[in-house]
């Protein structure tokens, strides 16, 4: 499972959290509990009038034998390339010339269920993105190759496919907006490597932003998830599944009681695009937002305390679909086609599930009136794989990189100066060109040759101009607060030409 940070939920969260099924806990339906087989013989067996009928603890057998042949294991092999201070050459620094350059043999599992009869498999994308070969071994052990069909870096989905010669059973996805803290759950998946395994616990909360990620929104359970557990489902007493278990909060590695779950709403939009496309498509304004502040609200005049009062537009990018139609730094939105936004999270979500190319009325508040401004949403520059088209063959060539806008919070984590400039690399994908050039994640690129790139749209640009003749790009990269220049030679590397 992937852990959360301890600089982001150890300060938050202290100590562990033990979660107790107490055994008084009951739902209606079960059956009664025969009170006389502890009665002493010669008493009296009639109970008193106010005495209520004893309850037996949930019984999850029948429901997990339900649900356990469509929930699989996932193996994956791939190589572990060494770090550069372990004999990688990179643009930035000497290799020691004592350390092997040899990649290692890496094999991982985890966890993940059929949601078609024709094969197709929801996961984590944590599960498969460095993946040289993917195979899934179904409940009664049949082992088949799968193939990735597409993976969401930002919501940590995945799918991928196998073929096999008999109808699977298969998952439907729930309602996952009307699960509620306290309702029993069910998680099950392959953690430590033991298969088939099932947990129970109840919902603990909903609507967790954990700092994973611009999309969060998890439901945290206390049903014991642990490493291996990535990629399984968590379903309700009707079998549906709320929730792909993808994260844990916890000290040790193992579970401690807190475990959060992709919610099955964003689930099955990303699972519908990454099914047809093989990626997702995101709306996108182009603005900057910060949440609002007490004393923000009160100089802004928005009342309220400042809670849930909507996103402060902190900066409007160039040429953007928000700077197009008006917005303005100073801007706070509180509602996109007249669903309200609190908080700069919700935007996010609203924005990204527009479709690009459609209108959104944007109902915002500025200088103390409101105003209703109408915006054309682009599509998120860096949602796609950096690529460059090859003139006269058969075969796109991709770079390989994915590629995300500089924000605030990204030139604070990589110590950037407020007013620098680019295109952070999001993810590398295993065995492309830029990966054989010791491109890495958090490398930001600010510029293509001798022209300089201030955001995803210009690099994609630039190096898809660069890159024409298909042979080399020469990137000009800021690492660690030092900038250089880059061979990325496009004939190198593995199969680049899927995007995602």
């Amino acid at each position: 499972m992937t852990e959360i940070s301890k600089n982001k939920a150890g300060r938050a969260l202290r100590g562990a959290l033990v979660a107790v099924l107490l055994g008084g806990s009951a739902l209606a339906g079960f059956a009664a509990v025969d009170a006389r087989a502890t009665t002493p013989v010669n008493a009296d067996t009639t109970p008193p009038a106010s005495a209520a009928p004893l309850r037996a603890v949930p019984d999850f057998a029948d429901l997990a034998q339900r649900v356990k042949p469509a929930v699989v294991s996932i193996t994956v092999k791939g190589l572990v390339r060494p770090a550069a201070n372990e004999g990688m050459p990179t643009p930035f620094g000497m290799m020691r010339p004592d350390q092997p350059q040899r990649a290692r043999p890496m094999e991982a599992r985890g966890s993940g269920f059929i949601v078609s009869e024709t094969g197709l498999i929801v996961t984590n994308n944590h599960v498969v993105k460095d993946a040289k070969t993917v195979s899934v071994t179904l409940d009664d052990g049949t082992e088949l190759p799968a193939k990735v069909i597409g993976v969401d870096p930002r919501t940590d989905i995945a799918v991928i496919k196998v073929d096999s010669s008999k109808k699977l059973p298969w998952l439907e996805l729930g309602d996952s907006a009307h699960v509620r803290p306290g309702e029993w759950v069910l998680a099950m998946g392959n953690p430590f490597g033991l298969g088939g395994t099932v947990t129970a616990g109840i919902v603990s909360a909903s609507g967790r932003d954990i700092g994973s990620g611009p999309y969060d929104n998890y439901i945290q359970v206390d049903a014991p998830i642990n490493q291996g557990n990535s990629g399984g489902p968590l379903f309700t007493q009707d079998g549906r599944v709320v929730g792909i278990n993808t994260a844990i909060l916890s000290p040790t590695g193992g579970s401690v009681g807190i475990g959060f779950a992709i919610p099955a709403a964003m689930v099955r939009t990303v699972v519908a695009q990454l099914e047809k496309d093989g990626h997702v498509t995101r709306g996108y304004i182009g603005v900057e937002t910060q949440q609002v502040s007490p004393a923000m609200a009160a100089a802004l005049k928005l009342g309220n305390d400042g809670k849930d009062v909507g996103a402060l537009v902190a900066g409007v990018q160039a040429d953007s679909p928000a700077g197009k139609a008006g917005l303005q730094a100073g801007d706070v939105i509180q509602a996109v086609n007249g669903d309200k936004v609190g908080t700069p999270r919700a935007l996010a979500l609203a924005v990204a599930a527009v479709k690009p190319g459609e209108k959104a009325s944007f109902d915002i508040i500025r200088d103390g009136a409101r105003k209703t401004i109408e915006v054309a949403v682009g599509d998120m520059p860096n949602e796609r794989t950096a690529s460059a088209g090859q003139t006269g063959g058969e075969s796109r060539q991709s770079l390989g990189v994915g590629l995300a806008a500089l924000s605030p919070e990204l030139r604070d984590q990589l110590n950037l100066p407020d007013d620098a400039k680019g295109a952070v690399i999001a993810n590398v994908k295993p065995g492309s060109p830029a990966e054989a050039a010791g491109l890495r994640e958090g490398d930001v690129i600010v510029g293509v040759g001798s022209r300089g790139v201030a955001n995803p749209a210009e690099a994609v640009s630039a190096i898809r101009k660069a890159a024409q003749d298909g042979k080399a790009v020469a990137l000009r990269v800021m690492r660690d607060g030092h900038t250089g220049f880059v061979a990325v030679d496009m004939t190198k590397g593995g199969d680049a030409s899927k995007e995602g």
